[in-house]
Protein backbone atom coordinates (compact mmCIF):
# COMPACT_ATOMS: atom_id res chain seq x y z
CA UNK A 1 0.00 0.00 0.00
CA UNK A 2 2.94 2.77 1.01
CA UNK A 3 4.96 1.70 -1.89
CA UNK A 4 2.27 2.21 -4.39
CA UNK A 5 1.66 5.83 -2.71
CA UNK A 6 5.57 6.93 -3.02
CA UNK A 7 5.55 4.66 -6.06
CA UNK A 8 6.88 8.55 -8.29
CA UNK A 9 10.06 8.51 -5.45
CA UNK A 10 11.37 5.71 -7.58
CA UNK A 11 11.40 8.01 -10.13
CA UNK A 12 13.03 11.08 -8.59
CA UNK A 13 15.49 8.97 -7.14
CA UNK A 14 16.74 7.64 -10.84
CA UNK A 15 16.58 11.50 -11.89
CA UNK A 16 19.02 12.32 -9.19
CA UNK A 17 21.25 9.49 -9.41
CA UNK A 18 20.90 7.66 -6.41
CA UNK A 19 22.67 4.67 -6.44
CA UNK A 20 21.90 1.09 -4.47
CA UNK A 21 18.43 2.69 -3.83
CA UNK A 22 15.82 0.52 -2.35
CA UNK A 23 12.59 0.58 -0.74
CA UNK A 24 10.47 -2.22 1.47
CA UNK A 25 7.18 -1.93 3.44
CA UNK A 26 8.39 -2.79 7.39
CA UNK A 27 6.39 -1.98 10.71
CA UNK A 28 3.89 0.33 8.94
CA UNK A 29 6.58 2.35 7.01
CA UNK A 30 7.53 2.19 3.49
CA UNK A 31 11.64 2.08 4.32
CA UNK A 32 14.13 3.33 1.99
CA UNK A 33 17.61 3.57 0.94
CA UNK A 34 20.05 4.85 -0.94
CA UNK A 35 23.08 6.11 -1.45
CA UNK A 36 24.17 9.79 -3.80
CA UNK A 37 27.09 11.91 -4.67
CA UNK A 38 26.04 15.01 -2.76
CA UNK A 39 24.23 16.32 -0.04
CA UNK A 40 21.79 18.48 -2.69
CA UNK A 41 20.76 15.21 -4.14
CA UNK A 42 19.67 14.29 -0.30
CA UNK A 43 18.45 17.20 -0.25
CA UNK A 44 16.16 17.45 -3.32
CA UNK A 45 14.98 13.66 -2.65
CA UNK A 46 13.87 14.86 0.90
CA UNK A 47 11.60 17.50 -0.89
CA UNK A 48 10.16 15.26 -2.86
CA UNK A 49 9.22 12.98 0.28
CA UNK A 50 7.98 15.83 2.19
CA UNK A 51 5.55 16.74 -0.61
CA UNK A 52 3.36 13.30 0.12
CA UNK A 53 0.81 14.11 2.78
CA UNK A 54 1.75 12.44 6.18
CA UNK A 55 4.76 11.15 4.69
CA UNK A 56 6.42 12.28 8.71
CA UNK A 57 4.02 8.72 9.94
CA UNK A 58 4.73 6.73 6.72
CA UNK A 59 8.56 6.99 5.48
CA UNK A 60 11.73 6.23 6.91
CA UNK A 61 15.02 6.87 4.94
CA UNK A 62 18.39 6.37 4.64
CA UNK A 63 20.21 7.99 2.29
CA UNK A 64 23.81 8.55 2.14
CA UNK A 65 26.29 11.07 0.96
CA UNK A 66 29.52 10.09 -0.14
CA UNK A 67 31.28 13.26 -1.00
CA UNK A 68 31.26 16.43 1.47
CA UNK A 69 33.69 18.72 -0.36
CA UNK A 70 30.51 20.68 -1.71
CA UNK A 71 26.92 20.85 -1.46
CA UNK A 72 26.75 19.57 -5.05
CA UNK A 73 26.52 20.46 -8.65
CA UNK A 74 23.64 22.58 -10.42
CA UNK A 75 22.70 22.34 -13.91
CA UNK A 76 21.61 25.73 -15.35
CA UNK A 77 18.01 25.50 -17.20
CA UNK A 78 16.66 27.97 -19.13
CA UNK A 79 15.78 31.13 -16.79
CA UNK A 80 17.84 30.39 -14.00
CA UNK A 81 19.82 33.03 -12.46
CA UNK A 82 22.85 32.46 -9.57
CA UNK A 83 20.36 34.52 -7.74
CA UNK A 84 16.99 32.06 -8.52
CA UNK A 85 20.14 29.45 -8.09
CA UNK A 86 20.73 30.79 -4.92
CA UNK A 87 17.26 31.28 -3.52
CA UNK A 88 16.49 27.14 -4.24
CA UNK A 89 19.78 26.02 -2.55
CA UNK A 90 20.11 28.75 0.23
CA UNK A 91 16.92 30.29 0.69
CA UNK A 92 18.52 33.47 0.09
CA UNK A 93 19.18 34.87 -3.51
CA UNK A 94 21.35 37.14 -2.14
CA UNK A 95 23.88 34.58 -1.55
CA UNK A 96 24.55 34.38 -5.42
CA UNK A 97 28.00 35.71 -5.40
CA UNK A 98 29.09 32.24 -3.21
CA UNK A 99 27.86 30.92 -6.01
CA UNK A 100 29.91 32.86 -8.73
CA UNK A 101 32.99 32.88 -6.59
CA UNK A 102 33.05 28.69 -6.60
CA UNK A 103 32.77 28.73 -10.44
CA UNK A 104 34.96 31.69 -11.74
CA UNK A 105 36.79 28.92 -13.88
CA UNK A 106 34.10 28.74 -15.79
CA UNK A 107 32.13 32.06 -15.05
CA UNK A 108 33.60 35.89 -15.83
CA UNK A 109 29.73 37.25 -15.07
CA UNK A 110 27.95 36.78 -12.35
CA UNK A 111 24.96 37.81 -14.98
CA UNK A 112 26.03 35.86 -17.71
CA UNK A 113 25.24 31.93 -16.90
CA UNK A 114 23.76 29.61 -19.99
CA UNK A 115 21.90 26.32 -19.56
CA UNK A 116 23.68 23.25 -19.72
CA UNK A 117 26.76 24.58 -17.41
CA UNK A 118 27.50 22.56 -13.84
CA UNK A 119 27.44 24.67 -11.38
CA UNK A 120 29.35 23.62 -8.25
CA UNK A 121 26.92 25.16 -5.51
CA UNK A 122 29.07 25.36 -2.16
CA UNK A 123 28.34 23.82 1.66
CA UNK A 124 25.67 26.00 3.06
Amino acid sequence: MLAEKYSSLNDVASKLGIGDFSTKEADNKLRISGKTTYQLEKDLFWDAIKAFPGWDKEVAADIRVEKSDIHGIHTVVAGDSLSKIAKVHFDNPNRYMDIFNANKDQLKDPNLIHPGQRLVIPKK
